[in-house]
């Protein structure tokens, strides 16, 4: 009977990635805010995305050990991973400031981080109602989403600026894969609400 009873720990697991997200994408967007700081919050940022790479190994090997879970297996592997793959695309984003040697941020960048920063407030708060899902959740999902499309709309309107204005080809290229790689960390947050979704309607 000691196996009956679903293992909670993992709700417990989630908020805390949650909550790294939210620490990330904050960095990024004091990095952003002041491109100088670059290097330092560069740092802070990867120091965390190592410490949510040991979060993610401890919720795989808790997965494997656990006789029953709160959800489908499939579906806490898939969260973990998802969740794990917003923050990587933070650390890459200061990355490459970092190594690109970036002087002055293209025109969109800072909005694309406080766009990014909004999807993963409102992810933390889907993950902390996880337990005990409600209506709100579905409400947390519908604004990642709708903020991806915001996201959509500044990359594709600054990549148009950025041709138009930028003739330097060697700083085109730094640039424009600096817009691709915040962008595809709001396309990441969007996944993590697919997930998200999956978990509340089997739950239903």
């Amino acid at each position: 009977m000691r196996f009956i009873p679903k293992e909670e720990k993992f709700y417990e697991m989630f908020e805390r990635m949650g909550q790294m997200l939210i620490e990330g994408a904050t960095i990024l967007c004091s990095l952003l805010g002041d491109i100088r700081q670059a290097p330092v919050r560069a740092e802070e940022i990867k120091a965390l995305e190592h410490k949510a790479d040991s979060l993610t190994h401890d919720i795989i090997t808790k997965l494997n050990q656990t006789f029953v879970t709160p959800f489908d297996r499939e579906d806490i592997h898939a969260l973990s991973s998802r969740l794990d793959d917003v923050l990587d695309l933070v650390d890459a984003t200061a990355m490459r400031i970092v190594l690109y040697k970036i002087a002055v941020l293209p025109p969109g960048a800072e909005e694309l981080g406080r766009v990014l920063l909004a999807q993963v407030r409102e992810i933390a708060a889907a993950l902390a109602q996880l337990h005990r899902p409600t209506g709100a959740i579905a409400s947390h999902c519908i604004e990642i989403n709708r903020l991806e499309d915001d996201a959509d709309r500044i990359a594709r309107a600054s990549i148009g600026m950025l041709f138009e204005n930028e003739s330097n080809p060697i700083a085109l290229i730094k640039q424009k894969e600096l817009y691709e790689v915040l962008e595809l960390a709001t396309d990441k947050c969007e996944d993590v609400a697919n997930v998200i979704e999956t978990i509340v309607l089997k739950a239903a």
